[in-house]
């Protein structure tokens, strides 16, 4: 993120234990290019048999409950991450180019945090803990994660405490994810894959990030 003039330098690589790749690669995924995936599908499973009433009922709080959950301009989640699709990102105090420009993003692929949204805008947190509003055809639905830590990240090859160390990812290093399962997610940067536990690269905890 840039403040004042000063630019985020991506500074993206990972250290293998044995020399390795440092290029990052973000994974493909088929969306549309602003942060609005295509392709949803949703699955249901057989109920036992019940009362015609108990049904009704059921089907409309399921059916309410999912209207509450897409109730966004998007019709997608929020929160949820997105990352930006280009070195060059307006920041803007409020939704529309008449809004003060707070700062420019310099970071292409920076994961940021979708927390509100208009039909057009999307407000972000990023991972410095700054709230700004960027327009959605700047975003992309692909995930990314960041190292904030001052340290090198682990990564190990099984989603397991005690696995073996693959990969270490540098500090304020990004790396696309790949995805997430029972308190592990997986990611990768170029060739160089692992595990790291949920929440501890910024970009993998569920919750909202900016308060």
């Amino acid at each position: 993120m840039q403040k004042a003039g000063c630019d985020l330098k991506r500074g993206m690589f990972l250290r293998r234990v044995l020399r390795g790749a440092r290029l990052l690669t973000l994974s493909k995924g088929v969306r549309d290019g602003q942060g609005e995936a295509t392709g949803l599908k949703a699955y249901g499973a057989k109920a036992p048999k019940i009362g015609a009433l108990a049904l009704a009922a059921a089907l409309l709080a399921g059916g309410v409950a999912l209207a509450a959950e897409r109730a966004t301009p998007s019709g997608l989640p929020v929160p949820r991450y997105v990352t930006l699709k280009f070195g060059k990102v307006n920041a803007r105090a409020g939704p529309g180019d008449d809004h003060r420009l707070l700062w420019v993003y310099r970071t292409k692929g920076l994961p940021v945090q979708v927390v509100a949204e208009t039909a057009e805008w999307r407000r972000v947190c990023d991972p410095e803990g700054g709230l700004a509003w960027v327009h959605k055809r700047v975003t992309d639905g692909r995930r990314a994660v960041m190292n904030r830590q001052s340290r090198p990240a682990a990564l190990f090859k099984k989603p397991k405490t005690g696995a073996e160390t693959s990969a270490y990812l540098a500090p304020r290093s990004l790396a696309s994810l790949v995805r997430c399962e029972k308190g592990w997610c997986r990611v990768k940067a170029d060739r160089a894959s692992g595990w790291v536990r949920e929440g501890l690269l910024w970009g993998t905890a569920e919750a909202p990030q900016c308060r």
